[in-house]
């Protein structure tokens, strides 16, 4: 079996890099492994007293992204395609590459939005980062707005 890692952001743009994801778990008898890098400041707040920590601010989006991690796996499983995930928080590049070497990666899957031939832009910081220091081959799927596809 391929293991596949799948860092998600949970933004417009991840049901097609899903959709890729699976499409590609299929050719090669993958097993997906969905991933979420929340950050680590989600319950600081900068308020007249200096920063701030509100633990139920940080429980409720660790909550809500949960949520969409377990609906996303239900998607792929729905596919046909053996699925898991975990959410974790830290520096996402950091996080992503180690819990790809947990997993025995065979590759990370990553979105590309392609919208400037600058690299950063259209590759992306995280992507740019990851397909730099991965020792794992990283598959990057074109992600371009559905009028753009249709276009060309």
């Amino acid at each position: 079996m391929v293991n596949i890692v799948l860092p998600v952001d949970f933004g417009e743009k991840t049901d097609q890099l899903l959709e890729g994801a699976v499409r590609f778990a299929k050719q090669v008898s993958g097993r997906i492994y969905l991933i979420h890098v929340a950050p680590s400041d989600i319950g600081f707040a900068i308020g007249d007293m200096g920063f701030q920590y509100f633990p139920e601010v940080e429980e409720n989006e660790i909550r809500g992204e949960l949520v969409e991690l377990n609906k996303l796996q239900q998607r792929i499983l729905a596919d046909g395609v053996d699925c898991e995930h975990i959410l974790k928080q830290g520096l996402a590049k950091d996080i992503i590459l180690q819990h790809a070497k947990d997993k025995n990666a065979d590759f990370i899957v990553m979105g590309s939005h392609g919208r400037s031939g600058i690299y950063d832009v259209f590759v992306g910081s995280l992507t740019k980062g990851i397909t730099k220091d991965s020792d794992i081959p990283v598959l990057v799927l074109p992600i371009h707005e559905k009028s753009e596809k249709a276009e060309n």
